[in-house]
């Protein structure tokens, strides 16, 4: 069975797309530059973050996009996510993506979002999922590493795969140099897969992505 994504947007019409973060905020600046395109087919419209203080509410500022904190502190996940889901709401959000937002995600938000939740993950995957994929990768004596961009199940990091991009791991790499390289791809990924789900050119058939023709 194949099944859009998300519907064709007209320019005048941008898919609606919250941000959650908790940390700087590099992969959200990202989005955020791609999205002040004239042929972008998606708007950030709501940043929410978990952590006070992260970085990533600076970016938002900067950006002119409403930004919340919304701690998770003394919360279980079920209504932690239904706080997120108020502030969603508040904002006709239709897509969701996780850019470096440090929590698992639960039924509670996947429910309202089938298959319209994003995160990027610093592994190929499915090799490496959770924390520290670049740590995992080097600890493992890959020759490669990478990042992907996928849409989030009930799995930890086990969604439907979108876009993956390598990277060779150098011999004098640590855990840190090579995730900044892994960063660089994956400011180029998420953008681009976002945009492509917001374009109506994302389809997924029994489980697996299929990318429609970017001329169709």
């Amino acid at each position: 069975m194949s099944t859009s994504i998300a519907r064709l947007c007209t320019p005048a019409s941008r898919l609606r797309v919250a941000v959650l973060a908790s940390g700087s905020g590099s992969n959200l600046q990202a989005l955020l530059d791609t999205s002040m395109n004239d042929d972008c087919a998606f708007v950030v419209v709501v940043v929410v973050v978990n952590v006070a203080g992260a970085f990533a509410l600076d970016r938002a500022s900067s950006a002119g996009v409403e930004a919340v904190c919304v701690p998770h502190k003394g919360l279980d996940r079920a209504a932690h996510e239904q706080q997120i889901l108020d502030v969603l709401a508040a904002h006709d959000v239709e897509l969701v993506v996780l850019a470096g937002y440090m929590r698992v995600v639960t039924s509670t938000l996947l429910a309202r979002f089938p298959r319209a939740v994003v995160n990027v993950h610093p592994a190929l995957l499915p090799a490496f999922p959770g924390l520290h994929g670049a740590k995992q990768a080097l600890d493992h004596g890959c020759r490669v590493a990478g990042c992907t961009v996928h849409l989030v199940d009930g799995g930890v990091d086990t969604g439907p795969i979108l876009a993956q991009a390598a990277v060779p791991i150098l011999c004098d790499d640590d855990e840190a140099s090579l995730q900044r390289r892994i960063q660089v791809e994956e400011h180029r990924l998420l953008p681009r897969c976002v945009d492509d789900i917001a374009a109506g050119r994302v389809v997924v058939r029994d489980g697996r992505v299929r990318l429609l023709d970017r001329s169709s």
